[in-house]
């Protein structure tokens, strides 16, 4: 006996958006891939409000692919994820498809939704808030006030070369704190009418900046502390994990690390795991040069400390070395272990057994 085949008539929508300054641009599919119309939104509450209700209007959204989670994106994923909605980080397309199809936003959003259906976009995207955002926030403030300071002590440096002779005498030989103390300290006439003056005003302009930079970047590393420790206290309590490396590691996760299927996922994600690289009869994997970069110093600065004083590390490098594995292989696979220690820290899960890392 046949049964009867009922057919589908509930529409489930896949929205895709592809996300701007000014205005993101969304379209909507049905549960079979046909295109259900296009809308474009005003980046702000309500037209995050207004996109929703539009895309409501097909039928119940199911998922919703989104570019740019972390950037233009973010206010709008922000929403959808308090509606309860799936938010899915989807790539840009690939320039080989932006030759075959076009490029327009319309396309663009339209290739998000079909990513998300065809099942190539599956990472969730960040949920950008709590204290692992407020790490983020000002960690990026505090970075470009490292570059700035950096920037004010070479010309400091350089203004003092071809200062005249008799404050070239007077401040020769100063280490870096005294010297910057001593510009600071520079006497700067109302009006500058000889090059010395102007020599004394540029010295001490540099020094003084230098000084409030450093008192921006001591109050900024307090408040970096204080939530790093807050947020992540088992992360600093690895061997070799500080405040920078496990404030770079927390971004690189984000507050919900629990979107990361695996460990081997976290490595991808920090750029040391290895990819096949196999043809033919030739069986070999190289190294994974994509990823997040300052995930992947932190990894680095944990395993280069870890070299220097660490038992295990050391009996393990000495192990290795004798297996005929050189330097650089065996800092590969030292950061490759410290992904996973560092994951089943942030998502704990049982470890599993029968890896070849220090710890064993």
């Amino acid at each position: 006996m046949t049964l009867p085949v009922v057919a589908d008539t509930e529409v489930r929508v896949t929205l895709g958006v592809d996300t701007h300054a000014d205005v993101h641009v969304a379209v909507a599919l049905d549960q079979l891939g046909r295109r259900l119309g296009v809308c474009t939104v005003a980046t702000t509450p309500a037209g995050a409000r207004q996109l929703l209700d539009w895309a409501s209007q097909f039928g119940p959204v199911q998922r919703v692919g989104c570019e740019g989670t972390s950037s233009w994106g973010l206010g709008l994923a922000r929403f959808l994820r308090g509606q309860g909605l799936a938010v899915l980080e989807v790539n840009r397309p690939s320039r080989q498809t932006r030759r075959r199809r076009g490029k327009s936003d319309s396309l663009d959003a339209e290739a998000a939704a079909r990513a998300v259906q065809a099942g190539t976009a599956t990472t969730v995207a960040k949920t950008a808030d709590g204290q692992v955002e407020m790490i983020r926030a000002l960690r990026v403030v505090r970075r470009s006030a490292v570059k700035a300071r950096t920037q004010a002590a070479n010309q400091l440096q350089s203004l003092l070369v071809t200062a005249p002779d008799e404050l070239r005498e007077q401040l020769r030989g100063l280490p870096g704190d005294r010297l910057v103390t001593a510009a600071a300290q520079l006497e700067a006439s109302g009006e500058v009418a000889t090059i010395l003056a102007a020599s004394q005003l540029a010295l001490r302009s540099v020094a003084v900046r230098y000084q409030q930079l450093t008192a921006e970047m001591s109050a900024l590393d307090q408040q970096l502390g204080r939530l790093v420790t807050q947020a992540a206290p088992a992360l600093l309590a690895l061997p070799g994990v500080g405040i920078d490396t496990a404030a770079a590691l927390l971004i690189t996760a984000g507050a919900n690390p629990d979107r990361l299927t695996s460990e081997a996922a976290f490595a991808h994600l920090c750029g040391v795991a290895p990819i096949p690289a196999s043809s033919g009869k030739t069986t070999r994997h190289r190294l994974h040069r994509g990823g997040n970069r300052d995930a992947n110093r932190a990894l680095w600065v944990v395993a280069m400390g870890r070299l220097r004083w660490d038992a295990r590390t050391r009996a393990y490098v000495a192990r290795r070395t004798a297996q005929g594995k050189t330097k650089r292989e065996i800092i590969r696979c030292l950061k490759r272990f410290i992904a996973r220690e560092v994951y089943h820290v942030l998502v704990p899960i049982p470890p599993a057994g029968g890896k070849d890392h220090p710890a064993g």
